[in-house]
């Protein structure tokens, strides 16, 4: 018999719950089928770094997310002429172009061109037909010490914001902020009333 006042057991299994059952026996056999295809990739794309083409660095979209910064699509027209690498050039080097993107701050502008510019500095160009060299190509010893970049291509660094620790004092104990918080409130509401008080009273004394 059950004991205490609980509320009777009725259960009613007469729904197929086996046929909604979810498994997922397949998932150690398909990160290894991932972990397979990336190192094909990777054998078939060789020399080129296995992220893929270099992105900028911009800032997320919206008030909640402009604060951070994050890989963009592509360089713009203006970056790339900064940095002195043509429009036509770039994707055949590895670097991503976005013609539609703008240039809005000139921080981001000068972080990106400084981002193409070590870029150029640490590239190694393969020539097309191996031993018939053409201008642009890097030098025979640079090819043979060349390695494939694994991971993320110059990763973007993202700051951790600081605060600075203050000692509390007297004056900053003696400030009431709900106080003035609310002083500052109640003039904000009522400053049309007293500027048309000041105008009338202003009337008057012409009068």
């Amino acid at each position: 018999m059950v004991k205490h006042n609980n509320v009777i057991p009725g259960e009613h299994f007469r729904k197929h719950w086996q046929n909604y059952v979810k498994t997922w026996f397949n998932q150690p056999a398909r990160k290894t089928r991932r972990r397979v295809a990336r190192q094909k990739k990777a054998v078939k794309i060789f020399p080129r770094p296995t992220a893929g083409p270099l992105r900028p660095v911009v800032r997320g979209q919206t008030l909640k997310y402009n604060m951070k910064v994050r890989a963009g699509r592509g360089f713009t027209l203006e970056e790339l002429k900064a940095a002195g690498i043509p429009r036509k050039l770039a994707p055949t080097i590895g670097i991503s172009v976005d013609h539609r993107r703008k240039n809005r701050s000139l921080e981001g502008f000068q972080v990106n061109v400084l981002r193409l510019k070590t870029y150029k500095q640490k590239l190694v160009v393969f020539p097309r037909r191996a031993g018939k060299f053409k201008a642009g190509d890097s030098a025979a010893e640079e090819l043979a010490n060349a390695t494939q970049v694994q991971g993320p291509l110059l990763p973007i660094q993202r700051e951790k914001p600081t605060c600075e620790l203050v000692k509390v004092t007297k004056d900053l104990t003696a400030v009431k902020a709900y106080d003035k918080l609310r002083v500052e409130r109640v003039n904000v509401r009522h400053v049309g009333a007293r500027a048309k008080r000041a105008a009338e009273a202003e009337k008057e004394e012409k009068k």
